[in-house]
């Protein structure tokens, strides 16, 4: 059973944590996260730490204590580290540009894919087959750099398309040779 909804949540130098009619607002060096609390849910902010609260012991409850706990930590560590997902494209040919704020993709289709990223997330191209998203919005990088990577997942057969840093594709056998 997790206890994660029980610890405290330390705030860092240099940011500042305010709750107003059940919105907690956290704005720190990098910027400013707001989200709407559970009613449910109840959060006593004191001078160095954040402590979550349920109102009572159901199932219902217990989930959401930890989930708030979560967020509301995801929330200070994207204003003051941020979040980045690295993403891998492996295929002759497929590659990856910046044109303005557009992402552009080519990966085999008979057009180019144009990527517009939303405010909040920043996507840079170190290299044609390297893209970085980043951004303070933990739920908004993994979402961007999951649609980046639907317009070409990763194949079991020759691994080629669009991956994480560091993911592990199973690789299929082919076909047998005949006889």
């Amino acid at each position: 059973m997790s206890r994660v909804g029980r610890k405290p949540i330390p705030i860092p130098k240099g940011v500042k944590v305010e709750k107003s009619n059940g919105v907690i607002k956290v704005s720190g060096p990098k910027g400013e996260l707001t989200a709407q609390v559970h009613p449910r849910i109840e959060v006593e902010i004191s001078s160095d730490q954040i402590l979550v609260k349920r109102k009572s012991d159901t199932r219902i409850d217990k989930a959401l204590h930890g989930l708030w706990r979560s967020l509301i930590n995801n929330m200070i560590v994207g204003v003051t580290e941020g979040y980045t997902k690295k993403l891998e494209i492996v295929g002759i040919g497929y590659r990856a540009e910046l044109k303005g704020k557009a992402l552009v993709l080519y990966l085999g289709y008979s057009h180019p894919i144009i990527f517009i990223p939303p405010d909040g997330v920043k996507v840079e191209v170190p290299q044609p087959t390297n893209i970085v998203v980043s951004g303070i919005d933990k739920q908004l990088v993994g979402q961007v750099a999951a649609k980046i990577r639907s317009f070409r997942p990763p194949e079991p057969y020759k691994g080629k398309g669009i991956r994480y840093e560091g993911e592990v594709i199973r690789m299929k056998a082919g076909k047998s040779a005949g006889k």
